[in-house]
């Protein structure tokens, strides 16, 4: 090895040690710098080097998703202290902001770690000279998202890393109307980590700060049963999972205060465990998070089956199908946001519907039958909840927001509430949420999505794929021609420069089609989103329309694979 970078290296890393609040990440660079200068079999001493420069490659960065990354020491790593900066950049942006307050309010879930980093963002807040309230122990993202409008906040932080594997945490920011940070914040916020000098020049409490009781919670809770009807049917028998998360006691407590029967939850899986030990991947979008749940079903013969993602800010939905392997299918996010969407607007309200460009576009039907607004914004919440008048907004990754007035962020446990009290209503009738589907599809046309989703080890796939795309668009993908490709790079007159592709086709099959292709902001992944629209003249159609367009969502992904160079 070249002398120069690892002399250079070494004093980094000296240096980030000197300086590591944290025994466990302290131990763990330890142990690698005395592999890399030790006496060692080259191949280890090798494997040292790698793993020491790897952690020092740069730094994690602070974005309009906050932190998220895996746990360890070092710079690219999530570690103590990486968050006591972050806090810092933080409370320097609301000190420069005296308009939006003083009060920070920070959640956590159960993730390795997430209880240390929220008492360390509390004491730099504190240190700061602002005031900082820790919610009263592992809750739901939703809460926290609640609990900045409820008290009046500045701003707010949850500690978690949502859906990703175990050896990930992150840090997610939010301002004072309880939505997550967007662009100028988030460069704002970076520019005074930035500025920041050594840690032990971060001012830090040792107490001061308040932990916040239940009131908040009983607030949420009842906050979430008030947006059902009282009168809506509750007779509805449903089985439910965690997935190890922290959503159990709060959902059996909406369930209880919404008059709902108690839920079967899933045993092996009603435990917060940041190990995750049942599944691969903690998301109930992944091949065989569910499982268990579907296993529980076929022994308890629920109406629904329900599942949160590990800090319940995303709502998973199963209906029973005798023709889907196991006798349950999952809806996809699309329908599961189409049915809530319909049922909103059969209420009679005002305001707007959004949802994103990877979206399906049936939201855009059913708010414009309803006479309501409709807007399509860039992937994520914090675009969404800025939607001016939102009245309802869901994004296809299982996220919706129901009562934007009261949780301004995607809310997994009321939108759980809405789904059963929908699902209870049509009970009731003697029908069901797919007969509800083939309403909608039978009313608009059948809007069939689909998803290739490509996990990767080397981030040079998701680039040289996107950089095929750019150099050699396609002009014809499953018989259907491309009509119009856009390149969102460079912005569009309603959507904000984002690394994305959009193709449009047309076709004599179908009423329209769509591909938008992106790499994801919080995981590994490049993903494209797959949309074909085909009428349906009659019920009796149904059945062969829903074949025809998986046939082409199929022939879809294939072609589109092809053409980006992953086939």
């Amino acid at each position: 090895m070249p002398k120069e970078p690892t002399t250079d290296l070494l004093d980094r890393a000296r240096t980030w040690l000197a300086e590591d609040p944290d025994p466990q990440t302290r131990a763990e660079l330890t142990a690698l710098l005395a592999a890399a200068e030790g006496p060692e079999a080259e191949a280890e001493e090798r494997i040292a080097w790698s793993r020491l420069a790897e952690r020092f490659a740069g730094r994690l960065q602070f974005g309009t998703a906050g932190l998220r990354g895996e746990l360890g020491a070092g710079p690219t790593r999530m570690n103590r202290a990486v968050v006591i900066r972050a806090a810092a950049g933080l409370a320097g942006y609301v000190r420069r902001h005296p308009e939006l307050g003083d009060l920070v309010v920070i959640g956590y879930d159960a993730r390795h770690k997430s209880y240390d980093f929220a008492l360390d963002t509390a004491a730099v807040v504190v240190g700061a000279g602002l005031r900082a309230a820790l919610l009263p122990r592992a809750l739901p993202t939703p809460v926290l998202a609640f609990a900045i409008r409820q008290l009046g906040a500045a701003a707010g932080v949850v500690v978690t890393a949502s859906h990703n594997p175990p050896r990930d945490n992150g840090y997610k920011v939010y301002l004072g109307d309880g939505s997550q940070i967007v662009p100028p914040a988030d460069a704002d916020i970076a520019a005074e980590i930035d500025a920041l000098g050594p840690l032990a020049g971060i001012p830090r409490a040792e107490s001061g700060w308040e932990v916040l009781g239940d009131d908040v919670l009983t607030a949420y809770l009842a906050r979430a049963a008030a947006v059902l009807d009282p009168a809506g049917a509750r007779e509805l028998t449903t089985v439910y999972t965690p997935l190890h998360g922290v959503g159990r006691d709060v959902l059996l407590a909406a369930f209880a205060a919404a008059g709902f029967p108690a839920p079967t939850v899933v045993a092996e899986q009603a435990e917060p465990d940041p190990d995750f030990p049942t599944v691969a991947f903690p998301n109930p979008e992944e091949p065989g998070a569910m499982d268990l749940a579907f296993a529980t079903a076929r022994e308890a013969r629920p109406d629904l089956v329900i599942a949160n993602d590990p800090d319940a800010d995303r709502c998973a939905v199963a209906v029973p199908d005798p023709a889907a392997d196991g006798g349950w299918r999952m809806l996809r996010g699309d329908e599961v946001g189409a049915l809530l969407g319909a049922a909103v607007a059969a209420t009679g309200t005002d305001g707007v519907f959004a949802t994103t460009i990877v979206s399906s576009t049936l939201l855009g039907r059913i708010a414009a039958a309803a006479g309501l607004g409709y807007t399509e914004t860039l992937t994520g919440f914090k675009w969404i909840a800025r939607a001016e008048h939102i009245r309802y907004g869901y994004e296809e990754a299982l996220g919706y927001c129901v009562d934007p007035d009261g949780v301004r962020d995607k809310d997994g446990i009321t939108a759980a509430l809405q789904i059963a009290e929908l699902a209870a209503g049509l009970k009731r009738d003697g029908r069901t949420l797919t007969d509800l589907l083939d309403d909608l599809a039978l009313t608009h046309g059948l809007h069939a999505t689909d998803q290739l989703s490509v996990r990767v080890d080397d981030l040079t796939v998701i680039t040289d794929a996107m950089t095929t795309l750019r150099d050699k668009p396609p002009t014809e993908l499953a018989g259907l021609t491309v009509t119009r490709a856009d390149d969102l790079t460079t912005g569009t007159p309603d959507l904000p420069p984002t690394d994305g592709l959009r193709y449009l086709l047309a076709g004599p099959a179908v009423a329209s089609a769509r591909v938008v292709v992106r790499p994801s902001g919080t995981e590994p992944k490049l993903k494209c989103y797959l949309e074909a629209v085909l009428p349906v003249p009659t019920p009796a159609d149904l059945p062969a329309t829903r074949a025809a367009a998986q046939d082409l969502l199929d022939a879809l992904k294939h072609d589109f694979a092809t053409a980006a160079g992953l086939a």
